[in-house]
């Protein structure tokens, strides 16, 4: 164990912070649209999670209400009940939510823009199909030994395709899918998916009063596509019944340059001791309106267990921090989210 504690001494790499810069290119968004911007990033290796709604509020609280707000989102999802959370809080601050989606808006980020009065897509964006993944405690493990996500879909398609080559066996298809996914896994996973149509349908009510009508959209995204990472163009979008229209050349140009700042801000710092010690720095998830952002920083030393075939983790100073422009001076700070 001490030398699992026992990192050389060597300058840590740390991701940039390129708030001047972005700040910049909010304001000149902000400026064409004719409202306050408000701009929700994911790394890759981010997601949508519980943490995120405090940030939001971080950026909220001195932004009073407007009568629209405009939000750029790029994500590859999350949990699907931080998006009514999220879509919740953000309606407590404005008449009209409008979504700015000009990148991959997947899985729980699609359940977002679900809560906007209308979706604007650029050439290269796309929604996705919400159908629910989990990853549960009993999830089978992967070569790495890391628990999978298993979603219903996947599960119904692999017992109609036994059922399809096996019609004349007597014998209950769960028996055999028992010996590779948990019993409890299945009917976790089922409980999610009724989840999601829920969680839909509640974030369409925002702005659709036809039942109905939320009913169809929340059941299309949840059961149509044959493939979670499905991607939903603009068309596909209107089809279904979202309001989806073409995002503006000169704000997806801006929204291209913000999402580039945000990737030099995301990418991987890290620090190698030696072949199984190493120091890593990377900015996850990034929130950011007028003269605020707010980022989720991981900061710890991973050290590789070769006989558990896995990296732990040691000396965490993960975080949530911000940096703020005040009377013309930045603040930065650590924000403090149980």
């Amino acid at each position: 164990m001490d030398q699992e504690n026992n990192s050389p001494a060597r300058k840590i790499k740390q991701p940039p912070v390129l708030f001047a810069r972005t700040q910049e290119v909010i304001a000149r968004v902000s400026a064409i649209v004719g409202g306050p911007l408000i701009t929700y990033w994911n790394n890759p290796r981010g997601s949508v999670c519980a943490n995120d709604v405090v940030a939001l509020n971080e950026i909220l609280e001195g932004a009073g209400f407007h009568d629209t707000i405009y939000l750029f989102i790029k994500s590859d999802g999350g949990s699907g009940q931080v998006s009514l959370r999220f879509v919740n809080l953000l309606r407590q601050h404005c008449r009209r939510l409008v979504a700015l989606v000009p990148l991959e808006c997947a899985s729980a980020a699609t359940m977002i823009t679900l809560g906007a009065d209308e979706i604007r897509m650029g050439p290269t964006a796309f929604l996705t199909a919400v159908d629910t993944s989990l990853n549960h405690a009993l999830s089978p493990v992967d070569r790495d030994n890391d628990r999978v996500s298993v979603s219903l879909d996947e599960l119904n398609r692999v017992i109609r395709r036994w059922r399809a080559e096996q019609h004349d066996s007597t014998e209950n298809p769960y028996k055999s899918l028992f010996s590779y996914v948990h019993p409890l896994v299945i009917g976790a996973v089922d409980r999610a998916e009724s989840l999601s149509v829920m969680l839909c349908r509640e974030l369409l009510a925002y702005h659709i009063a036809d039942e109905a009508r939320a009913h169809e959209i929340a059941a299309t995204l949840n059961s149509k596509y044959p493939s979670h990472s499905y991607p939903i163009l603009l068309n596909e979008a209107a089809k279904i019944g979202l309001n989806a229209t073409p995002l503006a050349p000169e704000v997806n140009a801006l929204l291209l340059e913000l999402n580039r700042l945000y990737s030099e801000m995301g990418q991987k710092a890290t620090t190698d001791f030696d072949e199984i010690r190493a120091h890593g720095n990377e900015i996850l998830n990034i929130l950011e309106g007028k003269d605020m952002q707010v980022f989720y920083q991981h900061d710890k030393d991973w050290y590789y267990r070769s006989e558990e075939r896995r990296w732990i983790t040691m000396n965490d100073d993960s975080s949530w921090r911000s940096i703020s422009r005040v009377g013309g001076k930045l603040r930065r700070r650590i924000v403090h989210i149980a």
